[in-house]
C-alpha cells in the first residue's frame, strides 16, 4: 500500500544512508522519483509551462545551473530540517526555478527604463513578478499538508534566489551595480551551501531505524504493507530477456 521503501531503495532522500553512509548522491536522485502519478503530473505540468518559457528565455545552460542547484540546495535543507522523513520529488528544484526568475526581475528592476522599449519590458516584469509571487504563496501554502516537504521547497527556493543572483547580474548595464550584485551573489550562494553542508554533517541527528525504511514506518502506520517489488522485477526482466525459466533467487532490496 505503501512505497517508501520502494522510493528508498530507487534513491530517496534518507539522512542516516546520506550522512553516516556517505551516499551523496542522495541528494540528486530525489527529482528523478516521484511518490505517484498526480504528484509526477503536479510537477511536470509546471515544468512544461513555467520551465519550458524561462528556459527559452534563460538559455538551457542557465536553466540546468539553477535547476541542478536548487535540486541540491532543496536535499540539504530537507535533510537538515526533516531528517526523519523519506522525500522524492522535484518540486525543490521547481522552486528554484521560481526564486531565480524572481531574482531576475528584482535586479532588472533596479534599472531605470530610458526607452519605450524598455519601458514595456518594465511593466512586463511587473506581470511576472505577481505571476512567481502567486507559485510561490501556492507553493507555499501547500507545503502545510501533512507528509509534504515543506524544507525541500523553501531550500529549493532560497538555493534558486541566490543562484539567480549570480547568473543574472550579467543583466544589469551598469557595470559597477553589476559586479557588486555578482559578488553579492556568489557569496551568498557559498555561504548558503557551506552552512547547509556544515549543519547537516555536524548538527542533524539521524535515526539508524531508517535503514530498514519498512519498519521503521511500520511503528508509525499499523496498515503499512511491507512487499518488496525488486525480486519480481528481477523475474520479470529474466522473462522478458529469454530467461523466463531461471528460478531467480535474489536478495530484498528492503
Amino acid at each position: 500500500k505503501y512505497i517508501s521503501d520502494a522510493l528508498n531503495y530507487w534513491g530517496a532522500k534518507n539522512a542516516v544512508l546520506i550522512i553516516e553512509d556517505g551516499e551523496f548522491w542522495r541528494l540528486f536522485t530525489p527529482i528523478f522519483l516521484h511518490a505517484g502519478l498526480i504528484h509526477l503530473m503536479g510537477n511536470v505540468m509546471v515544468q512544461i509551462d513555467a520551465g519550458n518559457r524561462w528556459e527559452k528565455e534563460w538559455g538551457s545552460l542557465i536553466w540546468m545551473i539553477i535547476y541542478i542547484g536548487s535540486a541540491f540546495g532543496s536535499s540539504v535543507f530537507s535533510t537538515c530540517f526533516m531528517p526523519d522523513n523519506i522525500s522524492v520529488g522535484s518540486s525543490g528544484a521547481v522552486m528554484g526555478l521560481f526564486g531565480a526568475k524572481f531574482a531576475e526581475i528584482l535586479l532588472l528592476c533596479l534599472e531605470k527604463s530610458t526607452n519605450v522599449k524598455e519601458l514595456a519590458g518594465e511593466r512586463s516584469r511587473k506581470e511576472q513578478a505577481c505571476l512567481v509571487i502567486g507559485g510561490i504563496v501556492v507553493v507555499a501554502a501547500m507545503s502545510f499538508i501533512p507528509y509534504v516537504d515543506w524544507a525541500a521547497h523553501l531550500g529549493g527556493m532560497i538555493a534558486g534566489l541566490v543562484l539567480g543572483a549570480v547568473c543574472f547580474s550579467f543583466k544589469i548595464r551598469s557595470w559597477f551595480f553589476m559586479v557588486i550584485w555578482f559578488v553579492v551573489g556568489v557569496g551568498s550562494t557559498m555561504a548558503l551551501y557551506s552552512a547547509g553542508m556544515a549543519y547537516m554533517y555536524n548538527d542533524v541527528e539521524t535515526k539508524d531505524e531508517l535503514r530498514d525504511v519498512c519498519g521503521y514506518y511500520q511503528q508509525y502506520f499499523d496498515d503499512y504493507e511491507c512487499k518488496c517489488m525488486l525480486d519480481e522485477a528481477i523475474q520479470f526482466g529474466s522473462w522478458q530477456f529469454g530467461g523466463g525459466n531461471n528460478n531467480n533467487n535474489g536478495g530484498s532490496g528492503d
